[in-house]
């Protein structure tokens, strides 16, 4: 059954309207314990009267900063703001206090959630219906290659039709229950939240804050759990830890990096019921995904389009056409509005570079140019390059990914330090911004000290010949060679 079939994309889009028409059902399995909508519109009617109290209700839906942990707090709080049209800016509850203040003042949000109010439940108020139309139902920070973060700014309709899209591929059972176990601060996290509310299914979570590749096997097994999104790195630690996947679960979305046909295999011997997909934060998640019922294998890519979405190759490029795509980049409009990042027939170039076979699936040959994909987090190595660069010590630096067997890659840089600093000295201080300033995925996990970054004919930073200069000269931070 599609979402639409279980309430609609309007009025849908409410856990009010789902308590009303569904009070029993169970909407998340928290830790093993199961709240019903109607408990869950009453945590959300707690933080729709907290909201309230700080200027922001239906009649006036500012924009909402959440630090959005994986918790029955944050959860009720985004289902708040869904019900009242306010939108949500979703903060990473492991930035660092400097990047989650340069988000709270891009987006100059109405409040701030820094801890989600869990003041248990209340009588929900009546259900508002703001229908899913254009207004903003989220706005996602992405780093571009700039390395300055930008909020995708993603609508209510947007939303509904990423949700239908899925659904048309997926479909929707009775038992249906999505095991969350990706950030809620990044759009597939949200968007599983928002995909099972249409539905209104189950949302399976788990209180730890780290991917436990055995405690995820005993949640899917105790708490019958139908769906999953994992990246690779998650899936490749289920599989060398011998974690069973039970035969309840009937589909794993494989996707946010890329999956090693090794890691297909591995996944087709076991009977795992893995679909490769592809999406990214400007298109709600999902555009492309294997189609259901098809076993895992290098031969499927990252899958065909979704029903209404448009796959275009443009100069070896991968361009997206679709109605779940960005309004564009916060603002949108008026003083200080950024450009809009769709051409004028409405593409989305991704910068992404790809192919599409003869039956209309889509590889990827090479994510965004600079992008390194660590465990499914997204690092652009200007950002990095920023705080390395502003330590005293450095003259200049090259970050890039080197290739990981459990993470895809890690983060690593090249040095140049600026002439007589004592090299302890410097490693600490080159630590200590590290750790302060960049969340821990960011983080080099190893450096080089060189005498000079390499440079194209152009004068731009050649990253790839500095990679392969410093290859073979990494070391941990804080740990010199003896020649050093």
């Amino acid at each position: 059954m599609s979402a639409e079939g279980r309430g609609g994309a309007g009025p849908g889009l409410s856990v009010l309207r789902a308590a009303a028409e569904q009070p029993d059902r169970v909407a998340i399995v928290f830790d093993g314990r199961e709240v019903s909508y109607a408990e869950l519109a009453g945590r959300a009617a707690a933080a729709i009267a907290w909201l309230a109290e700080r200027g922001v209700d239906a009649a006036r839906p500012g924009r909402v900063a959440v630090v959005a942990r994986n918790d029955l707090a944050t959860v009720a709080m985004l289902h708040a703001l869904v019900a009242i049209g306010a939108p949500a800016v979703l903060v990473h509850p492991r930035c660092t206090d400097e990047e989650r203040d340069f988000v709270v003042r891009d987006a100059e949000p109405a409040a701030l959630a820094l801890a989600a109010p869990d003041r248990g439940g209340a009588a929900p108020p009546p259900d508002p219906e703001v229908p899913s139309d254009a207004r903003p139902m989220a706005l996602v920070y992405t780093s571009g290659t700039s390395g300055r973060p930008k909020g995708a700014v993603l609508s209510r309709a947007a939303f509904a039709a990423a949700a239908e899209a899925s659904a048309s591929n997926l479909g929707w059972r009775g038992d249906d229950r999505w095991l969350l176990c990706m950030p809620l601060a990044h759009v597939g996290g949200f968007s599983i939240l928002v995909r099972c509310l249409l539905a209104r299914a189950a949302v399976v979570m788990t209180s730890s804050p780290r991917f436990e590749p055995e405690a995820i096997a005993g949640v899917l097994a105790r708490d019958r759990v139908t769906l999953v999104s994992l990246v690779p790195t998650m899936l490749v630690r289920m599989l060398d830890g011998g974690a069973a996947i039970p035969g309840s679960v009937r589909a794993v979305l494989l996707g946010g990096a890329a999956a090693d046909d090794r890691l297909l295999d591995r996944a087709r011997a076991r009977g795992v019921p893995v679909l490769t997909t592809y999406g990214l934060t400007e298109a709600c998640a999902q555009v492309t995904t294997q189609r259901y019922g098809t076993p895992p294998g290098a031969e499927q890519g990252v899958g065909e389009p979704l029903p209404g979405v448009a796959i275009r190759i443009v100069a070896g490029e991968v361009h997206v056409r679709s109605p779940s795509l960005l309004t564009g980049y916060f603002p949108v409009a008026g003083p200080g509005a950024r450009p809009s990042p769709l051409t004028a027939d409405g593409w989305l170039p991704t910068g992404d570079l790809g192919r599409i076979d003869a039956s209309g699936r889509l590889f990827i040959d090479a994510r965004r140019s600079d992008l390194i994909v660590t465990g499914g987090e997204n690092v652009y190595p200007v950002e990095v390059e920023r705080v390395l660069e502003a330590v005293s010590e450095v003259a200049s630096a090259c970050v890039f990914g080197v290739p990981d067997p459990v993470w895809g890659s890690t983060v690593a840089a090249a040095i140049v330090w600026r002439s007589e600093v004592d090299p302890a000295a410097a490693d600490r201080a080159l630590a200590g911004a590290i750790t302060a300033r960049l969340a821990p995925h960011k983080r080099p996990r190893s450096i080089a000290d060189v005498s000079t970054l390499d440079f194209t004919t152009s004068g731009k930073l050649d990253r790839e010949r500095t990679k392969l200069a410093a290859l073979a000269r990494l070391r941990p931070l804080l740990q010199r060679a003896p020649s050093s």
